[in-house]
């Protein structure tokens, strides 16, 4: 199923997620390491970066909306593509709480901060491996007629021709 939010060819939403996956988990480092360091500048590095994570989680979110709306109903990718979705809500929503109860105090989160911080990466790595699954496995956002052999997106040709500008047959 081709995305419905690209651009230059690919769907956004594959290309900004990393964003979010990164900012949040770093979050969550640092604060594993101002735990075992004691220097507090980790945390409030952590919640500065978290802050971003959840304003990139947010963009990444609209065409991720977008693309499973366009997915056909009653088909096993709209089941996990809702569990990806409001997975994703979850995660966001813990770690904005996380990043609102550390604001007076970056340097120096409460406990349930961390906790939340900790249980949203734990979260993540589900959500986003729902999201793998969509991808490698349901084929949600890849082109119709994807191969190995497929023209470059920004050609104008469809994936499913070939190099040289003919169809490939439906059995390749």
């Amino acid at each position: 199923m081709e995305s419905k939010a690209k651009v230059a060819g690919h769907p956004i939403h594959q290309m900004i997620i990393v964003f979010p996956l990164g900012l949040l988990a770093t979050a969550s480092i640092f604060d594993m390491i101002q735990e075992g360091t004691g220097d507090r500048r980790w945390s409030e590095v952590g919640h500065y970066v978290m802050g971003a994570g959840l304003v990139s989680g947010l963009t990444a979110a609209v065409p991720g909306l977008i693309d499973y709306l366009a997915i056909p109903g009653g088909t096993r990718a709209k089941r996990i593509g809702l569990l990806h979705g409001v997975g994703n809500v979850v995660v966001t929503g813990m770690y904005a709480a996380s990043w609102l109860s550390r604001r007076r105090r970056p340097g120096n989160p409460k406990r349930s901060a961390l906790a939340l911080s900790y249980g949203a990466a734990a979260l993540a790595v589900v959500t986003g491996w729902l999201g793998g699954e969509l991808v490698d496995r349901l084929g949600v956002g890849v082109d119709d007629g994807a191969h190995l052999n497929a023209p470059n997106s920004l050609s104008g040709r469809r994936a499913s021709e070939s190099a040289g500008g003919v169809r490939k047959s439906s059995a390749a």
